[in-house]
């Protein structure tokens, strides 16, 4: 199945790896770690160094009912999520049980399994993992909805937990009571920088934690704009400089979970300076989206580039394929380039879902439905 060389503005393709869809990948040293979003597909390998001629190394698949559609990779060491996958109406394996696995890549052609660390519930959806300690986001027993959790890697093998948080109401077994709808306030995405994690909490916004102490993360601040803005927040990406000698989240929402006739998700920029106050001080949207009449969810924003490199930030928009928003002025993102992926066969639309970077400055796009395009900057 051959891809052709899509439509854009400032970005060009260069190569397509064909496989099944997927919710993530990343590139290190020239190898795509690909994460699927179902079964029977999990994760794949491909070489990548000659772009124009992706190279499949290996394959590690997954149980019906499940999938396994996130991935992070620092030496050598590979970390896929495990958890129940509501879109797919397959029965799970009676012995099925979610959570996360940790591979040895230091050959990525022969991925070799050392550990699979086990919960309930539906498992871990997102995460963040850099070398040595992953930031996950786990269903646990007597807690409602995925929390906060840091686990310890330094034996790869015997995952340890450091830490945990939670936002108060989750946790029924000690007495606390939600005051919200089934599992709307939930960790969604942890991001590390320094001693904070920058957590994106679903239809409670994001809160910033103090993990100084692994082992007590402690509560910062938060944000949430839910209402009157309908669509969950999904990440909270902190720039890793200053900008005018002030700092800054760049934050998407999702769009999904709403109706047609209510606002797409977009993208805000979030003045951190004052980290026990953030403050929204600027917003971008494709142009054309708002105010042409009703749209279907998984239209608009969804995920930026975690590999932060300057203020081009590369975004996944649903829909609307590749967007490259340029955040130099905070108060008003704009973009810069864009480019449109061929629609996958058999869908009447694009979904890009994710996208990385690469140390030549290779763009990777993912689609939900089929493939990774490769683009760079012209």
């Amino acid at each position: 199945m051959a891809s052709g060389v899509g439509s854009g503005m400032g970005l060009r393709q260069v190569g397509y790896v064909d496989c099944a869809g997927g919710g993530q990948v990343i590139v290190q040293n020239g190898i795509a770690y690909i994460g699927h979003m179902r079964s029977p597909h999990g994760t794949s390998i491909f070489d990548v160094r000659d772009p124009k001629n992706p190279k499949e190394l290996a394959r590690i698949g997954m149980p019906p009912g499940t999938h396994s559609h996130k991935v992070r990779v620092h030496d050598g060491v590979m970390v896929v999520n495990h958890e129940l996958n509501h879109a797919d109406p397959n029965p799970v394996p009676a012995d099925f049980a979610p959570g996360f696995g940790v591979y040895d890549v230091s050959d990525p052609g022969k991925p070799r399994e050392l550990t699979r660390w086990k919960t309930v519930g539906t498992g871990v959806h997102r995460f963040d993992f850099d070398g040595r300690y992953a930031y996950l986001s786990p269903t646990l027993d007597g807690y409602v909805g995925n929390i906060v959790m840091i686990m310890d890697l330094k034996d790869p093998a015997r995952p340890a937990e450091v830490g945990r948080w939670w936002l108060p109401g989750q946790h029924t077994a000690g007495g606390e009571t939600a005051n919200w709808s089934k599992t709307a306030h939930r960790c969604h995405h942890p991001l590390r920088m320094g001693n904070r994690l920058y957590t994106s909490y679903w239809q409670a916004g994001f809160v910033i934690l103090d993990i100084d102490d692994m082992t007590k993360p402690k509560f910062v601040s938060g944000l949430d704009w839910t209402p009157p803005f309908g669509c969950p927040t999904h990440t909270a990406l902190p720039l890793p400089f200053a900008i005018n000698g002030r700092r800054y989240l760049v934050v998407s929402d999702e769009d999904v979970q709403r109706t047609e006739d209510t606002f797409p998700a977009f993208m805000w920029m979030v003045d951190i300076t004052d980290e026990t106050l953030p403050v929204p001080v600027g917003s971008f949207q494709v142009e054309g989206i708002e105010g042409k009449g009703p749209h279907k969810v998984m239209t608009a924003c969804h995920q930026p580039c975690e590999k932060v490199t300057g203020t081009e930030i590369p975004f996944a928009w649903f829909a609307q394929g590749l967007r490259i928003i340029d955040v130099k002025n905070p108060h008003s993102p704009r973009e810069v380039a864009h480019f449109m992926p061929d629609v996958p066969p058999g869908s009447e639309r694009v979904s890009s879902n994710d996208v990385t970077v690469d140390e030549r400055g290779l763009i990777y796009l993912i689609d939900r439905l089929r493939g990774v395009t490769i683009v760079e900057r012209t």
